[in-house]
């Protein structure tokens, strides 16, 4: 059965921006600073999703400071934040076949928006170094909200911004690479597609079905056929 379809959202770090590498930079460079070992690529990857405190506590972990104060923790997270912020876009991209889905949408006059929980500030300066702030209808970050993903609200912000009424919330597509992205989608109303090749840790990759997305893709590639090529979307 075909999906009619108004406007499409997308999570930013893991779905539609590979953000890693830049990551995985700034985590290697404070190690060095502090004459650690950086973590493992792949295990930074993994922590991307779930944000700054959890990138610098594995960086803890990975050389044993269990003992770190939680002021001396705030400072590394500070520290952290930055760094990435003097340096926010050196490796980013968008993910592989994503721009022909932005460029298939804009053509189509079908608006695309974010909804993240990356700090506005942040997610500003890295779509203003990407070039796809003036292409972006709706950015809505944890600083436009009081409550953030996992709850719906910034779902209707950002449908409230598109100027669809939430009874239209089944014709807007949601894509995560996090639970809370799903949840937050299907508390809205919104069809939801769990982009797989994200920030996704092995035991969770294991679990993707109970998140109860109505799509999962495992590349991008396969996201850019789901979108364009599936015959399952038609776009209003």
């Amino acid at each position: 059965m075909t999906q009619f379809v108004k406007a499409v959202l997308f999570d930013l770090d893991g779905t539609l921006i590979d953000t890693a590498a830049d990551f995985v930079r700034i985590i290697g460079k404070m190690s060095r600073e502090n004459d650690w070992q950086a973590p493992p690529e792949a295990d930074i990857r993994e922590q991307v999703s779930a944000g700054a405190s959890a990138m610098v506590q594995l960086m803890l972990r990975h050389n044993d400071q269990l003992e770190v104060s939680e002021a001396e923790l705030l400072d590394f997270r500070q520290q952290f934040l930055d760094d990435y912020e003097a340096e926010i876009c050196v490796d980013s991209c968008v993910f592989n076949e994503l721009e022909a889905v932005l460029t298939a949408l804009e053509e189509k006059n079908v608006p695309w928006g974010i909804v993240t929980n990356k700090p506005r500030y942040l997610a500003e300066q890295l779509l203003n170094k990407m070039q796809l702030d003036e292409r972006c209808a709706v950015l809505i970050c944890p600083d436009d909200v009081s409550r953030s993903k996992p709850d719906p609200e910034p779902m209707y912000m950002a449908l409230e911004k598109l100027a669809i009424p939430r009874g239209a919330a089944g014709c807007v597509l949601y894509i995560g690479d996090h639970i809370r992205d799903i949840e937050a989608g299907n508390a809205a109303g919104m069809p939801t597609i769990v982009a797989a090749y994200g920030y996704i840790p092995p035991e969770d990759q294991k679990n993707l079905k109970k998140w109860n997305a109505d799509y999962i893709t495992n590349t991008p590639e396969e996201l850019n056929r789901l979108l364009l090529s599936s015959g399952k979307f038609e776009y209003l």
